[in-house]
């Protein structure tokens, strides 16, 4: 985002709200600072993952810097996911049935962040299940979200990889 100047600034103010929210919800009681922190949380992922997919998919070859970049992407993608789910949370307690999942416990965003990993690469251990319809609703969306982020990515990686050649004009050269 230190390419263009306004998302650069966006960003920082995404961020650095959230940071001043999130203190302030220590010294505030009530729901509203988490929430308001959270929203800008995820404002600020939501900005960083367009920015830093825009930059994965772009032409050009495939370098470890852009391999990097997609892990990245998608380890912000699950904490995006697990912000959504502490604001469902937040907004409406018990949606996620677990024995670790308590609204208002301090660990609670870290046991959805387990949660939005098991969600994204599908595995789904069982442990944390989605209860009401909004909770139900993103699980399905991030579930898709995972599957093709790795088709759709995998795919377009690849796409950019030069291929081999066993000389000018020649044939490509088989994979050894």
């Amino acid at each position: 985002m230190g390419k263009d100047r306004r998302l650069f600034i966006l960003g920082l103010v995404l961020a650095l709200t959230g940071a001043a929210l999130q203190w302030l919800t220590l010294l505030l009681p009530g729901p509203a600072p988490f929430r308001l922190a959270g929203l800008s949380y995820a404002a600020f992922l939501a900005l960083m993952i367009g920015e830093v997919l825009r930059y994965i998919l772009k032409r050009g070859p495939v370098t470890a810097d852009k391999l990097h970049a997609a892990l990245a992407s998608y380890i912000m993608i699950a904490l995006f996911w697990a912000l959504l789910y502490s604001l469902i949370e937040s907004f409406t307690p018990g949606s996620f049935a677990s024995e670790q999942v308590r609204h208002g416990e301090p660990n609670t965003f870290f046991r959805l962040l387990y949660f939005s990993f098991t969600t994204l690469t599908t595995t789904g251990f069982g442990d944390i299940t989605p209860v009401t319809d909004q909770a139900r609703s993103l699980v399905m969306i991030e579930e898709f979200a995972g599957v093709f982020f790795v088709g759709v990515l995998i795919a377009r990686l690849a796409g950019l990889y030069p291929q081999e050649s066993s000389g000018p004009g020649g044939p490509p050269s088989p994979p050894r």
